[in-house]
C-alpha cells in the first residue's frame, strides 16, 4: 500500500503535527471524498506501508522531524511556482523560505527523493511566457543537482479555477502556446541537467524530451526501500495520469494555502468548518471522521 499525503491538501505545510501523531498511533481515518459517511481505517504501520508520497508547497515544517520517517520509504514532491499572493496568497516567500527549505530537504534525504513540480503553468498579463521562462530558469539554476526531476503541467479549468479566472486575469492558452512553452522550458531544463516530465497532459511532448509523469511512482519508493513494489494503475484519475494506486489520507476543503487555481478547495463554508474542527490528536484530518 502506498500512502499519498496528499493530493487533497497540504499535509506537510499545515498538518505535520497531526501526521506524525498518526504515524505514532499507527493508523488514520480517511473519509471517501464522495461520501463522508464512508470512513476507512488506514494502517500506517511500517509493515503495512510500501511507501509515502508527500505533496506540498512548503516542506519546512517537516524538516526537524525527518528522523521519524526512518522506518518508511518516502519522497517529497514540492510545488515551486513563481506566482505572487494574487494567485498563491498563503505561500511564504519562494526565495527566502521555500527554496532554502527544499535545498535543505535535498541535503537531508538526497536529491533522488525530491521532485520539483512547476505546475500549473498559467498565462495572464502579469505571468507571460517570457516571465515563465525567466522564472523557470532562475529556479532551475538553484535546483540543479538537488532534485530528481521536474514535473510540469498546464492549467486545467476546474470549476473553482473558472470562478477565479477573472480575478487572476487569465488568458486563454492554445495548443500552440503549450507546445511553444514546453519546448522552451524543456530546453532550459536540459541546460541544467534536470529531467522533465508532464503530469496528466493529453498532448504528447515526447519529441521535446518530456516524458509522461508518474507522480505516485513506485520506482522512487523501490529505490528508497531497496525492494520491488507491485502496483496497479490508479483508478479514477484522468486518462493521461500514470500514477500507481495509492490511498490518499487528505481531505478536500482543508488547505489554508488558498491558491486561486486549486481544485481541492471549493467551499469556503466547509473550509472554515473543517479548520475550526481540526484537532492534531484526532484520527481524522477533519475531526469528525471526514
Amino acid at each position: 500500500m502506498i500512502i499519498s499525503a496528499s493530493r487533497r491538501t497540504d499535509i506537510p505545510a499545515h498538518y505535520s503535527d497531526w501526521f506524525f501523531n498518526r504515524l505514532r498511533e499507527g493508523y488514520v481515518m480517511a473519509a471517501n471524498p464522495r461520501n463522508a459517511r464512508q470512513v476507512r481505517r488506514v494502517s500506517l504501520k511500517p509493515e503495512d506501508v510500501d511507501g509515502i508520497v508527500f505533496w506540498t508547497k512548503n516542506p519546512q515544517p517537516c524538516l526537524p522531524r525527518l528522523s521519524e520517517l526512518s522506518d518508511y520509504a518516502y519522497y517529497f514532491q514540492v510545488t515551486i511556482t513563481p506566482y505572487d499572493a494574487d494567485v498563491e496568497p498563503g505561500i511564504p516567500s519562494k526565495e527566502n523560505v521555500i527554496l532554502p527549505a527544499v535545498l535543505r530537504l535535498s541535503d537531508e534525504i538526497g536529491p533522488a527523493r525530491v521532485v520539483w513540480r512547476y505546475d500549473p503553468i498559467l498565462l495572464s498579463g502579469k505571468y507571460s511566457k517570457g516571465f515563465h521562462y525567466k522564472a523557470f530558469g532562475a529556479m532551475a539554476r538553484r535546483l540543479a543537482g538537488r532534485a530528481a526531476r521536474c514535473t510540469v503541467s498546464f492549467l486545467d479549468m476546474y470549476k473553482n479555477t473558472a470562478r477565479n479566472a477573472l480575478a487572476m486575469g487569465l488568458l486563454p492558452m492554445t495548443e500552440a502556446d503549450m507546445l511553444e512553452m514546453a519546448e522552451k522550458i524543456a530546453g532550459i531544463a536540459k541546460e541544467y541537467g534536470i529531467p522533465l516530465d508532464a503530469c496528466a497532459e493529453e498532448m504528447d511532448f515526447s519529441r521535446l524530451g518530456i516524458g509522461r509523469a508518474r507522480c505516485v511512482d513506485p520506482a522512487i519508493l523501490s529505490a528508497a526501500s531497496g525492494r520491488p513494489i507491485e502496483f496497479k494503475r490508479q483508478k479514477g484519475q484522468r486518462p493521461a495520469c500514470g500514477c500507481a494506486e495509492s490511498v490518499d489520507i487528505g481531505a478536500y476543503n482543508t488547505c489554508p494555502n488558498g491558491c486561486k487555481y486549486c481544485y481541492a478547495n471549493f467551499s469556503p463554508e466547509r473550509i472554515r468548518g473543517n479548520l475550526s474542527r481540526f484537532d492534531p490528536a484526532s484520527p481524522s484530518l477533519t475531526g469528525k471522521g471526514g
